[in-house]
C-alpha cells in the first residue's frame, strides 16, 4: 500500500475531532473504499469507545477519513468522527 499522509487541515482537526493519526492509517488500511464527489475517496471504521466525549458517554466511535490516491501516496483531505 502507498504512504499514508494527513493534509494539514486534516491532521489539525484530529484533537478537535477525537480521532488519531493510528485510527485514521487503520481503517484506510483496512475497510472498503467508496468513492466520493471530486475523485475522493471513503472509508469507515468503528472502534470500541467506551468513554465521554463532550460529556456524554458513548460505546462506539466511527471513523471516517476523505481522501486522494495520488501516484505516490494516498492523502487525507479531512476525517470525520461520529459517536453512538
Amino acid at each position: 500500500m502507498k504512504p499514508i499522509r494527513l493534509s494539514g487541515h486534516a491532521h489539525s482537526q484530529l484533537n478537535f475531532r477525537g480521532t488519531t493519526v493510528e485510527e485514521v492509517i487503520e481503517t484506510i488500511k483496512t475497510e472498503m473504499w467508496i468513492p466520493t464527489e471530486s475523485n475522493r475517496m471513503e472509508c469507515r471504521k468503528n472502534f470500541a469507545y467506551n468513554k465521554e466525549w463532550n460529556k456524554k458517554f458513548y460505546t462506539t466511535k466511527q471513523v471516517r477519513p476523505i481522501f486522494v490516491e495520488e501516484k505516490d501516496e494516498i492523502v487525507v483531505v479531512t476525517v470525520y468522527t461520529y459517536y453512538f
